[in-house]
């Protein structure tokens, strides 16, 4: 479909990270029938958004106290984001700021459920939530909802991706060129729009 050259240049990635990645996104792609140009370009562009650049395969919680409050705004307080924010008196308490911000979210409990950091992103999609973990089940062999740490395993990182891809549909709006969508799928809001279309069009130039 393409080679590892025309990945790298469609990523902006290193040889390094071509490398790494390479054989298995293929494999995958393949697999879950991301496989005409549009449809690579899409997947590519908000893979490689996802994951800083194919670079991170599990999110960071590791927030400022005015970054918390700038970045989760109505989802936690100026007295939680002091206590467990960075700040020059302590370091982020990561757990607690993922129960909190993502308490009651795409499937999650309630803060004291513990589900919020469990379920924190990973994979090269970035996949959060206890619902969008339970969707990959019927897509993956192995029980990311037991353990899903899998996630960040390399072969996982990709595999989950590709069937995100797939469990949501999203080559249907690929194939319409429908970044906005795809982007409100994955995100759920809009966040990062304009760098993921500037991604989409380095990745256009190289497979469109």
């Amino acid at each position: 479909m393409f080679t590892p050259n025309e990945f790298q240049k469609a990523a902006g990635i290193s040889d390094y990270l071509r490398d790494f990645w390479f054989d298995s996104l293929l494999e995958n792609l393949i697999n879950f029938d991301i496989i005409t140009p549009l449809r690579i370009a899409h997947f590519i562009a908000q893979i490689g958004y996802e994951s800083v650049g194919f670079s991170q395969v599990e999110e960071s919680l590791n927030y400022s106290e005015a970054s918390l409050l700038s970045t989760f705004h109505g989802r936690i307080t100026p007295e939680q984001a002091s206590a467990y924010g960075r700040t020059d008196a302590h370091p982020a308490n990561q757990k607690m700021i993922g129960n909190i911000v993502y308490s009651k979210m795409n499937g999650n409990g309630d803060i004291d459920s513990g589900d919020g950091y469990n379920y924190r992103g990973r994979g090269l999609i970035q996949t959060s939530g206890k619902g969008n973990y339970s969707a990959l089940l019927d897509y993956l062999s192995f029980d990311v909802l037991s353990f899903p740490d899998l996630l960040c395993r390399h072969d996982m990182a990709t595999c989950s991706a590709a069937a995100y891809w797939g469990a949501y549909r999203l080559n249907y709006y690929a194939d319409k060129d429908d970044v906005q969508n795809i982007t409100q799928i994955i995100n759920g809001g809009q966040n990062g729009i304009e760098g993921r279309k500037q991604k989409l069009a380095l990745s256009k130039s190289v497979f469109c």
